[in-house]
């Protein structure tokens, strides 16, 4: 994320060109694709999933309250699949296989395939790693882990082959080898190491051939960025992995990096709505370059490597370096912008896209609750449909669907002039 990033410039035609090009997305109908997809379903493998527009990917955790001490239960989560099923997406990411969330997602998904042969969701399976003395008060010792990895890994595995309909990848580590995740990142051996241990699994028969085995990282971290990342270590590890899962997050470059944020004087005579559309178009701009940035130097070293994104997405609210006093970068208009446009380049390209994420979970940030860690869901936390969303209530997508109770529902009481006054353009150069 805080990497350095040239500034994206754009003839003023072009700009408008891809203006139009977001009003017709915005506007656009955004019920449900053919559900034909749901019948019938056959086994299908990590290889047929990715990069298959008609299984749409989302980032997923469950976690109702402040704290992971309060786990969703089964029941709970089949209330969330079946909202998200009625979005067209049948493919989640997790992170970490500590808590009974996990556990308890899967049996979820089992179940309700049991309940409808034709529901189909699956899984993306995150093993957490960290390095040595991570989130300790000792110094991490990044170029050794943690003797919890090799716990984390070993459950992954059992999970894997207990759900083998539903499992189809599993990620090792989610931004562990990113420099700025001071607390617990790892070096690239560290990651290689288990990457190859469930690579020779597969070779042994103790996992599935068709398991795809990755690490989703930092775009950054997969050599699209600083070239102190140019190792040999990682290029090993993009020899073993089946596929590379990149972040890119130009939200959090709005701060970090925000020359291709930041409004020009050529903008001047722009109203604040033209304004944050170029801003918006400026950011998807800086989504592709940092994904063509890693594709460049992933090619290089494999060059028929397959490349996704394992995580991008925008905070709809914000009071620290994204908020009104910040960049100005949260609010659901803008955020509902980079959705709908990611969804469209990543469908066309036939790039997979885990967005981040379904619903916003308050333990994120449990100090502050108005953090934007707290709030890059497309569902509020009590299952209201943010402005990403309002179609979709609009053509009744969720007729008949409820989170713990409570039917779903469009933020600001449906109120777009409300929505529209959280909106602010981008600071100006200075």
């Amino acid at each position: 994320m805080k990497t350095k990033t040239s500034i994206i410039t754009l003839s003023l035609s072009k700009v408008f060109l891809l203006m139009v090009v977001f009003c017709l997305l915005f506007s656009c109908n955004s019920k449900p694709e053919s559900q034909e997809m749901n019948a019938n379903p056959k086994e299908i493998t990590a290889k047929e999933l990715l990069g298959n527009p008609d299984y749409q990917a989302i980032c997923y955790g469950g976690y109702r309250k402040n704290t992971r001490d309060i786990e969703p239960t089964i029941a709970q989560i089949k209330e969330d699949l079946k909202i998200l099923a009625a979005l067209n997406i049948k493919f989640l990411r997790t992170y970490n296989v500590h808590y009974k969330e996990v556990s308890n997602l899967l049996e979820a998904i089992s179940q309700l395939k049991k309940e409808d042969s034709k529901f189909v969701m699956y899984v993306m399976l995150g093993a957490w790693i960290d390095c040595k003395n991570a989130w300790t008060e000792l110094e991490p010792i990044h170029n050794e882990e943690s003797e919890r990895n090799a716990i984390e890994i070993a459950e992954a595995v059992r999970l894997t082959n207990a759900y083998p309909e539903i499992i189809k990848i599993i990620a090792v580590g989610n931004e562990a080898m990113v420099n700025w995740a001071t607390s617990y990142y790892v070096t690239p051996n560290i990651i290689l190491k288990w990457v190859n241990h469930l690579q020779e699994l597969k070779k042994q028969n103790k996992l599935a051939k068709d398991v795809w085995i990755t690490s989703s990282d930092d775009f950054a971290s997969w050599g699209g960025g600083d070239v102190s990342y140019h190792t040999k270590d990682l290029e090993d590890l993009i020899k073993a992995v089946d596929y590379v899962s990149m972040h890119t997050y130009p939200y959090h470059n709005t701060h970090y990096n925000p020359d291709f944020w930041q409004s020009s004087s050529n903008e001047n005579h722009f109203d604040e709505l033209q304004k944050v559309a170029t801003a918006m178009v400026r950011a998807q701009l800086f989504a592709k370059k940092q994904f063509e940035n890693v594709k460049a130097y992933v090619h290089s070293i494999s060059p028929n490597k397959p490349i996704h994104i394992g995580e991008t997405g925008w905070a709809s609210s914000s009071d620290g370096f994204y908020g009104i006093e910040g960049s100005k970068a949260s609010d659901e208009y803008k955020q509902a912008l980079y959705y709908q446009s990611m969804r469209a380049w990543t469908n066309k390209e036939k790039i997979t896209c885990f967005y981040f994420e379904a619903f916003d979970e308050p333990w994120k940030d449990s100090n502050n609750p108005n953090g934007s860690e707290n709030h890059f869901g497309i569902f509020t936390v009590d299952g209201k449909a943010k402005f990403t969303l309002w179609n979709s209530v609009d053509d009744k997508v969720f007729t008949n669907l409820k989170r713990d109770g409570k039917s779903i529902e469009k933020t600001f009481s449906g109120n777009k002039d409300l929505v529209m006054k959280t909106v602010f353009a981008p600071p100006t150069k200075r």
